[in-house]
């Protein structure tokens, strides 16, 4: 499908509180106002029943590409061409056993990985690729309610793992703000062939002042710059709260200026000098969701792009590698608990001006 993009306003006037620090009061920013729509390049076929929540992307050495989503109710992962959508194959079946699941939710691909949250097993879980062979777990007797994780690699070969743990009452309550100081769970886990060998490093969150955390799903973290980025949904928050990585509240927020629902997915396109870009859903059951564009050293707001059908957006993946139609890489957002679809970053890119082109 080709480009449709409707580009509406400028880099326009400051406001306050677009970056609040712990240490001192609201910063001005400059908020943009550039917005673009555009008309997704696939669409996968539709299963509200299988309730999808997040997607991954694994390009393997034999020119795989695969579009990789989690299904929460049907207990899944189904697999898809990224070139193409079309639809490959779904793995998986309920149970608490290795290749089994209860509930999956966050996903993530590293290298040959595919690491799987189980929010009602309660555990990581871990595949090789191709072989989609689960190879291990990760678990933790104060692991609750996981929900979504972020995998970066260390320098002597073994990863470190934060997932969010939005442990409540009833599903639907928060905790006392005291008890919020174990809303995320790292853990550190090394891949010996088809085994894996894990601990648990501690749990993390502030229970009071601006780096609390309430209703926490989607987290990305970022080594070239020690940031853990960790969504806030919750009504009073819908922000973007950046700890680093031993567990301190940084004092940076991205602030609910920028998100009118709920901030969801995120996604980081990265580049080796340090440059980048931010990419963080708002969800919408309408037309008003969108994907919010912030520079990645500075997090300024740089526009805002919309789908002309992606709607009520959980999870959303970054690929910067050229493959199929997508000579500079996609975006592929969850649409409306049953499908993904894909973007061309290229267009994205070009409809807002941006300069990077970090393609793999």
């Amino acid at each position: 499908m080709s480009q449709k993009a409707n580009q509406t306003g400028v880099l326009t006037a400051a406001i306050l509180a677009a970056m609040v620090s712990a240490n001192a009061g609201a910063q001005p920013s400059l908020v943009s106002e550039r917005v673009i729509t555009l008309e997704e390049v696939f669409h996968t076929s539709r299963d509200e029943g299988e309730n999808v929540d997040s997607p991954a992307i694994w390009h393997g050495s034999n020119g795989e590409n695969w579009l990789l989503a989690t299904a929460k109710e049907g207990n899944a992962i189904l697999a898809y061409d990224a070139a193409t959508g079309d639809y490959i194959t779904r793995v998986g079946e309920t149970g608490d056993g290795p290749g089994q699941f209860e509930r999956p939710n966050g996903i993530w691909v590293i290298d040959d990985m595919m690491l799987v949250v189980e929010r009602d097993n309660q555990r990581i879980q871990v595949f090789s690729l191709p072989a989609l062979q689960s190879i291990g777990m990760m678990t933790h007797e104060d692991l609750r309610l996981p929900y979504g994780l972020s995998v970066t690699p260390r320098d002597d070969g073994s990863y470190d793992l934060y997932v969010t743990d939005n442990f409540n009452p009833a599903l639907e309550g928060y905790p006392p703000e005291e008890e919020l100081d174990e809303r995320i769970h790292h853990f550190r886990y090394q891949r010996q062939g088809d085994t894996i060998s894990s601990e648990h490093v501690g749990t993390f969150g502030d229970t009071q002042g601006p780096g609390l955390l309430v209703k926490v799903e989607s987290l990305y973290y970022d080594a070239e710059y020690d940031r853990l980025l960790i969504a806030d949904e919750a009504f009073s928050q819908r922000s973007i709260k950046i700890y680093n990585g031993a567990g301190d509240f940084t004092g940076e927020v991205i602030p609910n200026v920028f998100f009118d629902s709920e901030p969801e997915g995120i996604a980081l396109y990265a580049c080796d000098n340090g440059d980048g870009y931010w990419i963080i859903t708002d969800l919408n059951r309408s037309d008003e969701n969108k994907f919010e564009i912030f520079d990645r050293r500075s997090l300024s707001h740089l526009g805002t792009v919309k789908g002309e059908i992606t709607r009520n957006t959980d999870g959303i993946w970054l690929s910067q590698k050229s493959f199929g139609p997508f000579a500079g890489g996609a975006l592929f957002p969850v649409h409306d608990d049953g499908s993904i679809t894909a973007f061309d970053w290229q267009e994205i890119a070009e409809g807002l001006s941006l300069g990077l082109d970090c393609t793999l």
